[in-house]
């Protein structure tokens, strides 16, 4: 208890009122092929503002654009057009080192011939000459990294956990109102990165400092974020708390992106009170929540609903098919079922406690209707960003 009650102190007097906004408006980037002469587009005039505490992820596919944008925050690149503000100044073409941030990297950075001391003290030291306050800093943020004991280390004498810490412990001890991370936990192992990405959650909300992640682990953004951008092609496709992505995907990119996701193609029919009459193969479904859009009788749709939404049964109402694969994981089972046209994921959890099927067998698919969503046909990309999908 007394050791919370001084970092507490620490947060406090370090943190106190150095968080800010951050807020993108319009902003491009676009890069020439060198090999073709020809421009393309990065980022495409995106808007995203991440209010005072908040941490967001960037998350996408390779080529996206979420890398270049968290690198035009940070000032390692010109945006070609828009804002970036930080509070209310607009940084898009202030220095790196002017800008107030700080950034973790994938590879940590840390200087080699440095001590753990050095290297945690090297941004304080270039920003002031006060012995006395680069000593009580990186007194106070080697003790709330928990790194007592290894200051005197060098960077090769630590374990790929401990080398993260340092890194951290660096960007922080600058009091920066802006954290940025990129890919921040790739280089550990999986064991390790769970644990490191659950202190690093619990350290930003305990100092509220205003951050921006990037990462391409899809239960690395679940797990840590306030809210989730989803980019694809240098657009946002949709943007939400990690609970609304997966819930309420608005396309059927963000539905395949996030999670496991089953698309079976329908008909829409017709809509009441109750939801929305979409006819798959034979049978007539019932969504009861199934979004934003508006369709007209007989349109193309696709449904998307989740592995863990569908029930398994001998007989009774639902979609009949064939077990084709039954993958046993001790806490679930995960079976692929043909009902003729498509295959679904089912996943059963606690399969001691339910009937255990096996290739070959023949089964009634049941959809959880809350859970069912209908989507667009025609296109898989962006949806209205602006339109967030409340929680019902």
């Amino acid at each position: 208890m007394a050791t919370k009650t001084v970092n507490n102190k620490v947060d406090q007097c370090m943190f106190s009122g150095k968080s800010s906004e951050v807020r993108l408006e319009k902003l491009t980037k676009i890069f020439q092929d060198h090999s073709t002469g020809a421009d393309f587009t990065a980022v495409n005039s995106i808007n995203l503002t991440v209010a005072d505490g908040e941490l967001v992820t960037l998350l996408g596919p390779s080529g996206c654009g979420k890398t270049t944008t968290l690198r035009m925050i940070s000032g390692f690149e010109l945006p070609t057009f828009g804002s970036i503000y930080i509070g209310d100044t607009d940084v898009a073409n202030v220095p790196p080192n002017k800008r107030d941030i700080s950034m973790v990297f994938q590879s940590y950075a840390l200087f080699p011939h440095m001590t753990i001391w050095d290297n945690i003290a090297y941004g304080l030291k270039i920003k002031t000459n006060d012995k006395t306050k680069i000593e009580k800093q990186v007194k106070a943020v080697i003790e709330m990294m928990q790194l007592k004991g290894m200051q005197d280390r060098f960077p090769n004498q630590l374990s790929g956990g401990q080398q993260q810490r340092v890194a951290l412990a660096r960007a922080i001890v600058i009091e920066p109102k802006v954290l940025l991370f990129d890919e921040p936990l790739s280089n550990l192992d999986a064991k390790l990165r769970e644990k490191m990405r659950d202190d690093l959650r619990a350290l930003q909300k305990r100092l509220n400092i205003t951050s921006l992640y990037v990462t391409h682990d899809q239960s690395e953004a679940m797990a840590i974020s306030d809210r989730i951008v989803i980019m694809k092609d240098g657009d946002l496709a949709q943007v939400g708390t990690p609970r609304e992505i997966y819930e309420f995907p608005n396309c059927k990119f963000v539905a395949d992106f996030i999670g496991k996701a089953n698309f079976i193609p329908a008909v829409y029919k017709n809509s009441s009170q109750k939801g929305m009459d979409v006819l798959a193969g034979d049978h007539l479904l019932l969504a009861e929540n199934p979004g934003t859009h508006t369709y007209s009788c007989g349109e193309q749709v696709t449904l998307t609903v989740r592995p863990e939404s569908i029930y398994l049964a001998d007989e009774g109402e639902g979609i009949p098919g064939v077990i084709t694969r039954a993958t046993y994981f001790g806490s679930k089972v995960e079976y692929e079922v043909d009902i003729k046209s498509t295959i679904l994921t089912v996943e059963t959890a606690n399969p001691q406690h339910s009937k255990m099927y096996c290739e070959g067998d023949r089964v009634i698919a049941k959809l959880d209707t809350q859970c069912v969503r209908v989507l667009p046909e025609v296109g898989d990309g962006d949806g209205d960003v602006d339109a967030e999908r409340k929680i019902v």
